[in-house]
């Protein structure tokens, strides 16, 4: 599999969750929310995805050819864009959010 078509699969997926889980931003930070309650400190959406990007990481250190790791990570980034602040909700595109 080469760079494009992995972007492509992980764009498929993408869509896929999407459909199946509503937008991205709606999602994350519902998991946000409960994990706040559970870790009993404010967890932004943000950071959701940032540990599930090391999760990821973390497999990729036991197995890194494990092309579905690589995959989701990718998604992950696609998902971090979308769960971002916009400017006009207090936020700043280029600053650090987690």
């Amino acid at each position: 599999m080469n760079g494009e078509q992995l972007l492509q699969q992980s764009m498929q997926i993408f869509e896929e969750r999407r459909a199946n889980y509503g937008l991205a931003k709606h999602h994350f930070r519902d998991v946000a929310r409960r994990w706040s309650l559970i870790l009993n400190c404010q967890i932004t959406p943000q950071q959701v995805v940032a540990c599930l990007i090391e999760l990821k990481l973390a497999r990729l250190k036991e197995n890194p050819a494990h092309l579905d790791s690589i995959v989701d990570i990718a998604g992950y980034a696609a998902v971090m864009a979308e769960v971002l602040p916009e400017p006009n909700e207090g936020g700043h595109p280029d600053e650090k959010r987690y």
